[in-house]
């Protein structure tokens, strides 16, 4: 099974290589943006975006809502992980 989790693009670093930073649940890592780009969605579009992110790429864009509901069950469930 795959999960992605949901992120929010906060920064271009390499428009060339399609590399973003993405902010996901407080942590900052690198991503690579080439699967949601193209000519109508340029890189520098991408800011402030929220993406599934998936083994470092950007999977595809979904709305904040989504992004908050799913970062919600992930808290619940890791929360209830800890009692095991």
């Amino acid at each position: 099974m795959c999960l992605g989790i949901p992120g929010q693009i906060i920064e271009i670093t390499d428009t060339q290589k399609k590399l973003a930073t993405v902010n996901v649940g407080g942590v900052k890592r690198q991503i690579n943006i080439a699967c949601i780009v193209d000519q109508q969605h340029p890189p520098e579009s991408c800011i402030g975006e929220w993406v599934l992110v998936h083994v470092g790429f950007a999977m595809n864009r979904i709305n904040e809502k989504e992004a908050n509901e799913t970062l919600k069950l992930l808290q619940e469930l890791a929360e209830i992980m800890v009692d095991y």
